[in-house]
């Protein structure tokens, strides 16, 4: 009898454990893709050296300055979200940007003579991780980190260049189902782009003249999308 009754110990504890492990599994377990559209700001900084001129100890005046800009943005996203117990999950993530910012303006001014151009944000993405929390049985608030990319393209009259910023990325954000695998969702997202440094060079006469710019950026989206667990 005591035999038996450990196999039903065992048994009832095993089915305990399945059922627990059954209750743990979120909603918002499994593969997902997602689209969303909102608006972003960016507010970008362009610094620099003063223009060296070789067998000189004096140095040419250079001053730049940019404008912040705002407009329309979206991204489409892929990732998979893991659940770590019965209230919390974990997620990874790509997302990437296909829209474009909208232009603006920067000047820079040489001993006293200034030019303009224009910049633009292009093919932006995030790679992330975000830890969450179930709220009910449908719904799922999220905090977001990740590394984060972006080019740079500037265009003064007939020349252009593209530079390439990363940094990081936070987050917080919240899932809703609506029906089916089919859930909405809305963001919040700060962008950290470090420092690019650009060193220039070039020759005036029998001189070489040379510098550097400095470019970062902080960006702001809010974003609302939908989205399909499978």
């Amino acid at each position: 009898m005591l035999k038996y009754h450990l196999q039903l110990t065992g048994l009832a504890i095993a089915l305990s454990t399945l059922a627990t492990s059954s209750f743990a599994q979120s909603k918002f377990e499994g593969l997902y893709g997602q689209v969303a559209i909102g608006y972003e700001s960016i507010n970008p900084t362009l610094t620099n050296t003063p223009i060296s001129v070789s067998g000189s100890s004096s140095t040419i005046p250079l001053s730049t300055s940019i404008s912040s800009t705002s407009g329309g943005t979206g991204n489409v996203a892929l990732g998979y979200t893991a659940s770590l117990n019965k209230d919390y999950t974990l997620g990874i993530g790509a997302e990437y940007y296909p829209i474009d910012s909208s232009t603006d303006n920067y000047t820079s001014t040489i001993a006293g003579r200034t030019e303009s151009g224009t910049y633009q944000k292009q093919n932006a993405y995030n790679i992330y991780i975000a830890p969450g929390m179930n709220v009910g049985t449908d719904g799922l608030a999220y905090f977001k980190v990740g590394y984060t990319g972006a080019s740079i393209k500037s265009s003064q009259g007939s020349a252009s260049s593209t530079e390439n910023l990363s940094g990081y990325s936070l987050g917080l954000g919240y899932k809703q189902f609506f029906s089916g695998n089919w859930y909405g969702f809305g963001e919040a997202n700060y962008f950290s782009y470090g420092n690019s440094v650009d060193n220039q060079r070039a020759t005036a006469g029998t001189r070489t003249l040379t510098w550097s710019t400095t470019l970062n950026a902080n960006v702001y989206n809010l974003l609302v999308g939908v989205g399909y667990k499978f």
